[in-house]
């Protein structure tokens, strides 16, 4: 059974997808009340799921007709996504970060959900166990060449 952050979640990107120009605007109250839930439930969802590492760019206006804005930025054709990859992944990358931009790729086809549980697990802190920053410049490493390798011809 899913959890209330989930459901949230799936109703949420379903009416993007159904959003002629990919951006929705919703009321944080109306929706808390939709789901039965207090609005910081909302606010937690859109705080962690729809992050600008997982492709979105959240806007709010606050007070009396305020609304919350997501929009999905799309990566485009393989050459872009190739150059948003060489233009985020640098000479270090966190793991939020990294995994951010594994998530973006899988949601947008680039690569399988098996794909992103191999990267992830490659790129985990549990595994990279050194200590920072010689962490994060190796998970850039690794993450780079895995992904350039995936998405090149």
């Amino acid at each position: 059974m899913r959890n209330a952050s989930e459901i949230i979640e799936q109703y949420l990107k379903q009416i993007m997808m159904q959003s002629p120009n990919g951006v929705i605007e919703i009321q944080r109250n109306e929706l808390a009340e939709r789901f039965d839930c207090v609005p910081s439930q909302i606010n937690y969802v859109i705080s962690t799921r729809f992050t600008l590492e997982k492709g979105y760019i959240v806007q709010s206006k606050r007070g009396g007709g305020g609304y919350i804005r997501i929009q999905k930025v799309p990566l485009g054709t393989q050459g872009p996504v190739l150059d948003h990859i060489l233009r985020t992944v640098i000479d270090s990358i966190d793991q939020t970060t990294s995994e951010g931009l594994v998530y973006q790729l899988e949601e947008g086809g680039y690569i399988s959900r098996r794909e992103a549980k191999l990267i992830k697990a490659a790129i985990s802190r549990d595994v990279l166990m050194v200590k920072l920053p010689l962490r994060d410049e190796i998970r850039a490493k690794i993450l780079r060449s895995m992904l350039l390798a995936l998405l090149s011809k």
